[in-house]
């Protein structure tokens, strides 16, 4: 009898990758956090240098839904960034902006922007932030519908804002919330599916 699927939601932590093998000696992954079973595996991928949830399960149909690019889910992150945000810039990013991955050029679709005035309620990092002296940071929220290699980072490169800390802080109705670094939270198959596509069933 197969049995049945398992899901866990992760604050993943800077550092860490989001895999279950090292690439070197020295790199830290998803296996140093939890005991996870064997055939759960990380529904897409966070930079070993970006924070927040990330989702792992044996669901093969869950993992097609969030993957598939025509189903275009919503990912929101917290950017914090090296300068001051001009109108020029959050319209740039609304819009849409050239990005190289790989060989190709690739224009983004248009994203939710907004700049944040506070800063949201996370704890230090654990390698601490150097921005260059005299240069501001602020805080951006950004919800995209689609998940290119690096793209939060690449498009506000793009416009002039270097991503010094990146947190990805719900996906779909998901959201970090109070969770603290490092946590693991199993989740039945129901109350997470609503979240995710608004229904038990996909």
């Amino acid at each position: 009898m197969r049995q049945p699927y398992r899901y866990f939601v992760l604050f993943k932590p800077w550092g860490y990758l989001s895999q279950f093998t090292r690439e070197e000696p020295h790199h830290r992954t998803l296996a140093d956090l939890y005991d996870f079973p064997k055939d759960v595996y990380p529904v897409g991928r966070l930079d070993r240098d970006s924070e927040g949830l990330l989702l792992l399960t044996n669901d093969k149909a869950l993992n097609h839904r969030l993957l598939h690019p025509h189903h275009r889910h919503r990912r929101t992150y917290w950017a914090q960034v090296e300068g001051a945000p001009s109108d020029e810039a959050l319209h740039a990013l609304r819009s849409g902006v050239d990005i190289r991955i790989g060989k190709k050029w690739h224009r983004t679709l248009p994203a939710e922007v907004h700049w944040l005035q506070q800063a949201p309620a996370l704890p230090p990092r654990e390698k601490p932030i150097c921005p260059r002296p005299g240069r501001p940071l602020h805080w951006l929220q950004l919800t995209l519908v689609e998940g290119k290699n690096r793209q939060v980072r690449r498009m506000c490169a793009r416009v002039g804002l270097p991503v010094l800390r990146l947190v990805r802080s719900a996906i779909e109705g998901l959201q970090l919330g109070d969770m603290q670094v490092g946590q693991v939270c199993e989740w039945e198959r129901e109350p997470l599916y609503e979240l995710l596509f608004g229904t038990a069933k996909i």
